[in-house]
């Protein structure tokens, strides 16, 4: 019986640990200068995108996630540092109706920029709206629409990767590029004359920015958030 009770508690052990497994980076992703944007424990190297602290209420950091209160009216929130040619690597993971997003070309103070899509495809009425196919998750918002995307199903964890190079852009989805784009080539503007952003000049030219998280009031989660410089 002390022999069963023993083994119990080993196992038990182990799987808090792995339920509250932090986010680290391999020894080959050191090496390739990938960094972390998020430890998994505190906000550290985060704000919101007015430039004030990391909101008191509307997130929750638990077990190595940083989650979305539902109405917690955290508001966006902003890395403390700007990147240009980056390649960023996270996992999120969408409640039933849930809207969010990730944006990156910020334009300076305020939460306006390019953003890959994170959405409810199957219930929200954003996925309906616009041009057809460019509010689908992982599209890049109101402008692209993403091809031939995977996703996994309501409350499983996707990848997503944002690379930006010069003016090269590229969404990619669980493995798979789905939304490819130059910016301020004609075909990009011919696709921006077409959406909400037609009257904004600015919108995607800022040559740094920093990585923003969207709430949208809905709860949605994040976690193995990571970035390198290209």
């Amino acid at each position: 019986m002390k022999r069963f009770l023993a083994l119990s508690l080993i196992i038990g052990l182990f799987a808090n640990f792995a339920f509250a497994q932090l986010p680290a980076l391999t020894k080959k992703e050191i090496k390739q200068g990938w960094v972390l944007l998020f430890d998994g424990k505190t906000s550290a190297g985060w704000k919101n995108y007015r430039g004030n602290p990391f909101p008191e209420k509307g997130w929750i950091i638990e077990n190595g996630v940083l989650t979305t209160e539902p109405a917690g009216k955290g508001g966006d929130i902003i890395t403390e540092e700007q990147f240009s040619n980056f390649e960023l690597s996270l996992e999120f993971r969408v409640t039933k109706g849930a809207n969010s997003g990730i944006k990156y070309f910020i334009l300076p103070g305020s939460n306006l920029g390019c953003e890959y899509q994170i959405l409810d495809d199957e219930t929200h009425p954003d996925a309906k709206l616009g041009k057809p196919g460019t509010r689908l998750q992982g599209g890049l918002y109101d402008v692209i629409p993403p091809k031939d995307k995977k996703d996994k199903p309501i409350g499983e964890w996707n990848q997503a990767r944002i690379i930006s190079k010069g003016n090269h852009v590229e969404h990619w989805l669980n493995g798979k590029k789905i939304v490819e784009f130059e910016r301020g080539s004609d075909a990009f503007k011919a696709l921006v004359a077409e959406s909400k952003f037609k009257d904004n000049e600015k919108w995607s030219t800022p040559a740094q920015t920093p990585i923003l998280l969207q709430d949208h009031g809905d709860v949605v989660s994040f976690r193995n958030i990571k970035i390198r410089k290209l």
